[in-house]
């Protein structure tokens, strides 16, 4: 079949009116909500509040995560959590999901309904995952591209139990609202995590990568190289009521996995940090994110063995207790508190071919982590020109960025360099459709993290996210 007559066929035509029909709906809001164009209600201005939701996001056994079917549960599950901050405009919503990546039209669902349930818009809801790899992923345009060509097993794209946690997730954020704590202050404080990061990319002298470090590396000559280009920085922003604090989010750049393929769902040792901290100083809700970790793993100090999962998960909990005992507090109003949000059209990789992609889907194995169904669904949309937001929280001089895909850690380190007057951090793994996001650079010097096995963009990406990220900062000199 020609590209011509692909274009007329009706699976073409419906995947196409899939795609159009879910992005509409995701941004058929009414423009009195939007993020400027309504003034926020003066009663809500008066005081600044937060609410705190986790619910348990563990999938059933038999279900079939990113790699393997769940066969058991073990001592911890995963955790979906967040909050919801309220009285500076619309309500602002962060969610952190201990899943591998929610890409595509899930973004949209999972934005919608908690936007609903929250009383804000999408625009001003930001869903991330932690990139754990025991554990689900979450696509529903994949899933609907499967179904079309009636595909009998839908492997980790069978979106039933998403569709669950969403229906829970909302519940509790529901709930959760009626109990929001009063808001006075806020805090940001860092600490260097040490002997956890290290770049995968190993380059030679004209900058070729040679070897890819993944983040369990069993051969020595690739753990002794140097630790390479990384962000050791773990920043946390706390929220307070006096001196009661009600919510912790932390953001550290770093592939999760000390080991994997086990067969039963983990939330690695970032999870296992975050309940370290829970522990040691219970009360407040933790929240952790992934910051721009694409090319970063913990294959230098890390060779798989088991015990290293506790060793890493320690390192990183020091550094999320270091950077809140080192946190400077500020007290905070309505006006201090911001949320803006820029669309961003990426530039699919030119690599994705729609009839290649096409007839891959019905030849979908249900075992494959990525492939022409999630591949298809990103093309489509960035075909009918879908625009990803990029969003940032402004709490006084903090600003964090949110940003989508497996982003390469320059791109956080530059929009620190961009705004050194600013205390600045990052979550990335936001939109998964993107897979890799290397810096332009990247795609000509090799390995796998730029190769077409797993990044669906394009090298021009650079500008448009770095454009992006200067809008959100308000640097001047935005690229045109």
């Amino acid at each position: 079949m020609n590209c011509f007559k692909f274009l007329r066929s009706p699976f073409c035509n419906l995947s196409i009116a899939l795609i159009l029909g879910l992005t509409v709906a995701a941004h058929c809001i009414p423009q009195s909500y939007g993020n400027d164009s309504v003034q926020p209600n003066r009663e809500a201005k008066k005081r600044l509040s937060v609410a705190t939701f986790d619910i348990d996001a563990t999938p059933p056994v038999g279900f079939m995560m990113a790699y393997d079917r769940v066969k058991e549960h073990g001592e911890l599950g995963l955790r979906c959590r967040g909050v919801v901050i309220m009285g500076a405009g619309e309500p602002i919503v962060l969610c952190a999901v201990d899943w591998i990546g929610i890409g595509n039209q899930s973004q949209d669902v999972f934005r919608e309904r908690i936007a609903k349930a929250a009383g804000t818009t999408p625009s001003r809801v930001a869903v991330h995952t932690l990139h754990q790899h025991d554990a689900p992923r979450c696509d529903f345009g994949a899933e609907s591209l499967l179904n079309q060509v009636g595909v009998s097993d839908l492997g980790a794209h069978d979106g039933t139990f998403a569709r669950r946690v969403i229906d829970r997730l909302v519940t509790a954020i529901d709930a959760s609202l009626k109990t929001a704590q009063p808001v006075t202050h806020a805090g940001y404080g860092t600490a260097e995590v040490k002997e956890v990061a290290s770049n995968r990319r190993l380059q030679d002298e004209t900058g070729k990568v040679v070897a890819t470090r993944y983040t369990a590396t069993r051969d020595a000559k690739l753990r002794a190289q140097p630790v390479g280009t990384i962000d050791p920085v773990l920043s946390s922003l706390s929220f307070w009521n006096g001196d009661k604090a009600v919510a912790v989010l932390s953001y550290y750049a770093c592939h999760p996995q000390s080991y994997y393929r086990t067969g039963i769902p983990s939330p690695d040792f970032p999870g296992i940090a975050r309940f370290f901290r829970s522990q040691d100083a219970p009360g407040p809700l933790y929240v952790h994110f992934n910051g721009a970790g694409g090319n970063i793993g913990a294959g230098k100090y890390n060779d798989g063995s088991k015990p290293n999962r506790l060793i890493l998960a320690k390192r990183v909990a020091n550094a999320m207790q270091q950077s809140l005992q080192s946190t400077e507090k500020f007290a905070i109003g309505p006006d201090d508190v911001n949320w803006t949000s820029v669309g961003a059209a990426l530039p699919p990789a030119k690599h994705l071919d729609r009839q290649t992609l096409a007839d891959g889907v019905s030849k979908w194995d249900g075992v494959s982590y990525w492939g022409a169904p999630d591949e298809l669904a990103w093309l489509l949309r960035c075909e009918n020109g879908h625009k990803i937001d990029l969003g940032c929280l402004s709490v006084g001089d903090v600003r964090v960025l949110h940003m989508p895909g497996e982003l390469f850690v320059e791109y956080q380190l530059a929009a620190k360099a961009l705004r050194p007057d600013l205390k600045v951090a990052m979550a990335a793994y936001g939109d998964y459709g993107p897979g890799y996001i290397g810096t332009a650079d990247a795609y000509s010097q090799g390995g796998y993290e730029t190769s077409q096995a797993a990044s669906n963009v394009a090298p021009e990406v650079e500008t448009v996210l770095m454009d992006g990220i200067k809008s959100l900062l308000q640097v001047k000199e935005v690229a045109q």
